[in-house]
């Protein structure tokens, strides 16, 4: 039986030995193997990497982004499942074992999404069943009443309304961590290359959707993600989203309200 596949893109990320740390509470274990496809980071930290007895790494000879690291990772693969996983994510094997466990009951399912936490426990809503321009530009605005002025639509845009007693049919989940059909990935060429971050992952949501595939949310399995929200703070980042976003717009058609 082929293991099912952790998958993890990074670049002189710091969280990913938090998270490294946190897969040793139960890997190495048969049943699964994390393969981390390195984006051109320094010798040291490839080396630190190393350390770890459970991982395989994939090393780049330059940063070509988010998505094409995980391309390297899963477009060859014989696996049936793998797992989208950020260098910043805490989760457990029970999770891991329950997420696996939805993505093979239903066969109509591409993927598979947790509740996403802050580690203080509260929610963030990264689920989104549409996307327009002035949703996005709206969360970073950095005065509160105009947010307040907005309450009822961010609450709408953020999928805030989704129950927690239930499992939901879901248009995009987060790319920060998704237990993912590889077949049904490879079906349709992974992610995007053109995104070098940002908006890879609602593009390939909606790619699957195109196809037919369904993504199903779970509020009853969590993982904690370290969120750093680089493109609130760092201009580089930010022109990064703003080039995205505007590949994504250019490529689904423009909504701005």
């Amino acid at each position: 039986m082929e293991p099912i596949i952790i998958g993890i893109v990074t670049h002189n990320s710091k969280d990913i030995f938090q998270t490294l740390d946190h897969f040793a509470t139960f890997l190495p274990h048969p049943k699964y193997q994390v393969i981390i496809y390195d984006n051109a980071s320094e010798k040291e930290y490839v080396a630190r990497l190393r350390q770890y007895d459970f991982v395989h790494v994939l090393e780049g000879s330059e940063n070509k982004g988010f998505g094409h690291g995980h391309n390297q990772i899963f477009l060859t693969q014989h696996s049936a499942i793998g797992v989208i996983c950020n260098p910043d994510i805490l989760v457990t094997q029970a999770t891991l074992d329950q997420l696996t466990r939805l993505l093979t009951e239903d066969h109509t399912l591409a993927g598979v999404s947790p509740k996403v936490l802050n580690e203080d426990q509260t929610t963030q809503y990264l689920v989104r069943h549409k996307l327009t321009v002035f949703d996005y530009m709206l969360r970073f605005v950095p005065f509160r009443f105009v947010k307040r002025l907005f309450e009822k639509r961010l609450a709408d845009y953020e999928c805030r309304a989704l129950p927690d007693d239930q499992y939901s049919l879901i248009r995009m989940g987060s790319g920060c961590f998704m237990v993912i059909d590889i077949p049904k990935f490879q079906s349709i060429n992974g992610f995007d290359e053109r995104f070098f971050m940002y908006f890879e992952d609602n593009d390939l949501c909606l790619r699957f959707e195109q196809k037919g595939y369904r993504l199903l949310y779970s509020p009853f399995d969590t993982v904690t993600h370290l969120y750093g929200k680089g493109a609130h703070r760092n201009p580089k980042l930010f022109l990064i989203f703003l080039q995205s976003m505007a590949k994504f717009f250019h490529k689904w058609g423009w909504r701005l309200f």
